[in-house]
């Protein structure tokens, strides 16, 4: 309701996850100069920034990444271009397989908002929110598909692993399914399909700077694999490789897109970064087939995908840094078994009197859950590479091996 009220006002609207601590919240307002902020329990008008958002020419929507410390990056996306990815969306999905909808991700989270619930309204049909399922409502979820006759819905891989292992299946099989935000393997989208009763399980790709969806593979399709995402659903995929973008091979994923972002707020050197004329560089690795076929097989950036929630590696790192009792910090992801990764992280303190459950109750209290270490081991030293940069991957490795 808030996010429509602005959009009629004619303003910009910033979704943030409600769970952000203070010192988060005031990076979001410095960041984006705010003039209003919304919740559920109180309209606050801030006090006046240097320029408004609806100073922005044609932006509507601006989605926020990782912002416990520094500055956080605002994804900046246009009335025009959202209204171009969701009728894409509708080409490759139909409406009338999003009869009865249901979103069980977070409106603040580009696949719940956009994908979910504003690709269902923009179909005209019927959407259902269950914003957050707890583990009495795990165990009867396939009752509620069968009781709302949910046609559509769209999850993250952690949330099936706690599905499948509490919940029997449905009576009625549903239209389709999504599952995206996070790598799926093979084996979990073959039980998921036995679970919901279709092939038209699709294993779907998209981020936040195209809105969301910009292809899928589905279970039935004969070239499935771990990382298969199918054809785009509009526009086209290249890959780059020396220096060059190609339509076909190996090479860091670029995607030409509706729906893609007009850049990010106020920080036109990293849009920069990430355009290659009218291309869009991802951050992913991937195997593109010559029918546009695409396969990921790793990541550019250094990304905690925790349940589908992106947490970059170096704002742990400047969080954890933040402590009067810490010289130093290399985080990383490390294996879970139902939200796919968690945040762990080597600390070099400069105390022996700091205790690393007294380090992670002190992080709790300054970042929102998902950036918050969940194993943290203190170091005299932090791996460095050759040019005196932090070698995270090979301390990355080095932990998994001595941990699991």
């Amino acid at each position: 309701m808030s996010l429509f009220a602005v959009w009629k006002c004619g303003a910009c609207a910033v979704m943030v996850n409600p769970a952000i601590k203070a010192g988060e919240r005031q990076n979001v307002i410095a960041t984006t100069g705010a003039a209003l902020w919304l919740d559920d329990n109180s309209m606050k008008e801030l006090p006046p920034q240097a320029e408004h958002l609806y100073d922005i020419d044609g932006a509507a929507l601006i989605l926020m990444t990782s912002g416990t410390t520094g500055t956080p990056k605002g994804v900046t996306h246009s009335i025009d271009g959202l209204r171009q990815r969701l009728a894409a969306n509708l080409t490759a999905i139909g409406p009338t397989v999003m009869k009865n909808t249901l979103c069980t991700l977070p409106l603040f989270f580009g696949h719940g908002l956009i994908g979910n619930a504003l690709t269902a309204l923009y179909a005209g049909q019927h959407l259902w929110l269950l914003p957050k399922i707890e583990i009495p409502q795990m165990s009867n979820f396939g009752a509620t598909l069968d009781q709302h006759e949910i046609t559509f819905f769209s999850s993250v891989p952690s949330f099936w692993k706690m599905i499948l292992a509490t919940s029997p299946p449905p009576q009625g099989a549903m239209q389709r399914v999504h599952v995206g935000s996070a790598p799926l393997s093979l084996a979990l989208w073959e039980s998921i399909a036995n679970w919901c009763g279709t092939k038209a399980v699709f294993n779907s790709y998209g981020m936040t700077e195209t809105a969301n969806w910009i292809s899928g593979g589905a279970f039935s399709d004969v070239g499935r694999s771990d990382g298969y995402v199918g054809q785009p659903w509009g526009g086209e995929f290249r890959v780059l490789r020396d220096n060059g973008l190609h339509s076909h091979g190996e090479g860091q994923v670029a995607v030409k897109s509706p729906g893609q972002m007009l850049g990010f707020w106020r920080n036109p050197e990293k849009t920069r970064e990430v355009m290659l004329g009218d291309y869009m560089l991802t951050g992913d690795l991937g195997h593109l087939a010559k029918d546009q076929s695409l396969t990921l097989v790793g990541r550019t950036k250094n990304e905690i995908n925790v349940a589908g929630i992106k947490v970059l590696a170096e704002e742990v790192d400047m969080l954890l840094e933040g402590h009067a009792h810490v010289a130093e910090a290399c985080s990383f992801g490390i294996p879970d078994p139902i939200s796919g990764q968690r945040v762990a992280a080597l600390v070099r303190p400069t105390s022996n009197t700091l205790d690393t459950m007294e380090l992670i109750a002190w992080c709790r209290e300054n970042a929102r859950t998902d950036a918050v270490p969940s194993k943290i081991e203190f170091v005299t030293e932090i791996p460095k590479n050759d040019r005196g940069k932090i070698a995270r991957i090979e301390a990355q490795k080095q932990m998994v091996e001595k941990w699991f």
